[in-house]
């Protein structure tokens, strides 16, 4: 099938970059970009900047001119504590099963997608990246009915946020057009999920369908994104990457040439389901364990992301975890080092 490029005359705002079905599974493996790795209101392009993160803030010190992670999100409503601790400290060491699960998504990520190594030299190729794999993400998810690992980004209550989803698929009755958000969880042993850890895969799902839909239903704050990232919109990209998005049918020299396919891609795609599905595996031979249908709840999710930019804010001292979800301490690393073990003999 021929690649056809998309027009981004004003005449032709409505359409969009369309690949075929070969090259929409052909997403860009970063290499080469140490330096510049992802960490992984504000919805008009002329809107003012976003606020500045306080001074000595979590957010000002360990993210500033990064966009937080939907994962740095759910570490904090897991544990604010054991949060803090890996912000100040480093992350522990993976485990084996941190290891199992990063190679199973990492599986299921090869049944759909291929991999192509593209080097990347600045940070504005790092994004133009990002912005490729989401249009051939979407491409894929319109011409095959599923895509994985598509990257998402946008402003939550402020902040801007990116996240990786697991899974897009459309529905399987063939009628309705709107996808459905899946995430996958392993599981080390065959027992179903407490409903601390559900209700942590909620809100990491419920992150994904609110950047998801916010790209298709608002304005992508462009000005607000080139000045928050500090990035130079005109950039030249390298030779590699122009060579990249050619044999994809697609023509951008600059990121903001990329930025604008991204854009007309957002536009015309549909809005994800209300009801979101998690599903746990189990890591020995990937068995299904359960699969957890939910509904997105707007103002709960509100609530949680208010909660946890209090706390990258710096508007508050970190939480330790309830009574009742004191067992996860037991799974904590930084147990002998919290101020709550010594009062309780338990840790945070």
């Amino acid at each position: 099938m021929a690649l056809i490029e998309a027009a981004l005359s004003a005449a032709a705002a409505a359409s969009r970059p369309v690949l075929s079905s070969a090259a929409a599974r052909r997403a860009v493996q970063l290499s080469s970009c140490a330096a510049y790795s992802a960490a992984s209101g504000g919805d008009i392009e002329d809107s003012p900047p976003l606020p500045t993160p306080r001074r000595g803030s979590l957010l000002a010190r360990f993210r500033d001119r990064r966009a937080l992670a939907v994962t740095d999100i759910t570490a904090t409503e897991w544990c604010e504590k054991q949060m803090e601790f890996v912000l100040e400290h480093g992350k522990p060491e993976r485990t084996e099963a941190m290891k199992a699960g990063s190679e199973r998504h990492a599986q299921l990520e090869q049944e759909v997608i291929e991999r192509v190594e593209v080097t990347i030299r600045s940070a504005e190729e790092l994004w133009a990246v990002k912005f490729m794999n989401f249009i051939l993400g979407a491409n894929q998810l319109m011409l095959e009915g599923i895509t994985r690992e598509i990257p998402v980004i946008g402003v939550v209550e402020g902040s801007w946020m990116i996240g990786v989803v697991d899974e897009l698929r459309m529905p399987p009755d063939g009628i309705s057009v709107h996808p459905i958000l899946v995430d996958t969880k392993t599981r080390y042993k065959p027992t179903v999920p407490s409903e601390a850890q559900k209700r942590n895969g909620r809100l990491q799902v419920m992150c994904y369908k609110y950047l998801w839909d916010n790209l298709i239903s608002e304005k992508f704050p462009a000005e607000n994104f080139f000045s928050y990232f500090d990035l130079d919109p005109g950039y030249l990209l390298s030779d590699d990457i122009k060579q990249y998005i050619r044999l994809l049918g697609l023509n951008a020299k600059t990121l903001e040439d990329v930025l604008k396919y991204f854009k007309v891609t957002c536009h015309t795609l549909p809005r994800s389901q209300e009801q979101l599905l998690l599903r746990y595996e189990l890591q020995g031979d990937h068995s299904l364990l359960e699969e957890y249908q939910f509904s997105y709840d707007a103002r709960w999710f509100k609530d949680q992301i208010q909660e946890a930019l209090s706390f990258w804010q710096g508007a508050r001292e970190p939480k330790f975890v309830s009574e009742e979800e004191r067992w996860k301490c037991s799974f904590c690393k930084f147990a002998n080092n919290c101020p709550i073990n010594a009062s309780t003999s338990r840790c945070c």
